[in-house]
């Protein structure tokens, strides 16, 4: 906040786009100054320079505002540069190295996850995780940790019924709604989602969100390794550390306060 005092119209415009952005449709001046305690004044400026933009645009018969054309091309170029790999595959390739297990990254794509990012830990059997591999969510950890962050009219829109629910080996435990309803409340209680078996025969994997500005799941972060590594009870700390790097790449992408780096942090925790 000192910093945004130093430029307060970048950091209001900001706030403003941003506001927009979670907006299902065009809002007035008034809401928007009223929502985020700003003069009427200056919430119109502002506006006017973003208008003459193209960053918002300016429905007169309604008298609102939304989102303009640059603000489009703005989210295509985030995902043409695709930041949420780039910062996140150093991160993973961190931690594969400090835990000795295959990391990836991936995220939601309808009732599945695709993964964007994966590092291999050495002597460690190959996996079916590469980059670009689709596979159903519920089945996943990364996926489960994800779905935990949706609403229950969202999971109910993907899942209607036991047809939505593939399975890849005989050991899969999430077949129904009920079934996803209780490991997606698990994952919630424990603060990490975890599977084993469900993907590949003796294979466990655990993994954790990563969070937008909002709280909401834009990725799954996990690590897989052959199950008698590491049993029930040293899943927790993996997860634990997982959590570090989330938050990590979390403040990367959207700016969070963050007091330091836990990934350096916690790099020689126990």
């Amino acid at each position: 906040m000192a910093e945004a005092s130093k430029v307060p119209a970048a950091h209001n415009t900001l706030r403003i786009l941003r506001w927009l952005a979670e907006r299902p449709r065009p809002v007035s001046a008034a809401s928007i100054a009223r929502a985020l305690e700003l003069p009427r004044s200056t919430v119109y400026d502002l506006l006017g320079v973003m208008a003459a933009n193209g960053f918002v645009v300016h429905l007169p018969e309604e008298r609102r505002y939304g989102l303009g054309v640059a603000a489009f091309e703005l989210s295509s170029a985030f995902s043409r540069q695709d930041p949420l790999a780039r910062l996140g595959a150093p991160l993973l390739r961190a931690v594969v190295d400090e835990l000795g297990e295959s990391g990836h990254l991936a995220v939601l794509d309808g009732r599945d996850v695709v993964y964007i990012a994966e590092e291999r830990a050495r002597h460690r059997p190959s996996l079916v995780t590469d980059v670009g591999v689709r596979i159903p969510a519920h089945l996943t950890a990364s996926g489960r940790s994800m779905l935990a962050g949706l609403s229950p009219a969202q999971l109910r829109a993907l899942y209607p019924g036991r047809e939505a629910f593939a399975a890849r080996t005989a050991l899969g435990t999430v077949t129904s709604p009920a079934a996803l309803k209780a490991e997606l409340q698990l994952t919630r209680q424990r603060g990490w989602a975890g599977e084993d078996g469900d993907v590949t025969p003796d294979f466990a994997s655990v993994a954790v969100a990563v969070l937008d500005h909002r709280g909401l799941p834009v990725a799954g972060i996990a690590l897989t390794f052959l199950s008698d590594r590491h049993g029930d009870a040293a899943r927790p700390a993996l997860a634990a550390r997982l959590r570090e790097v989330a938050a990590v790449l979390s403040s990367r992408l959207y700016g969070a306060a963050s007091s330091g780096d836990p990934v350096a942090a916690g790099r020689h925790a126990p």
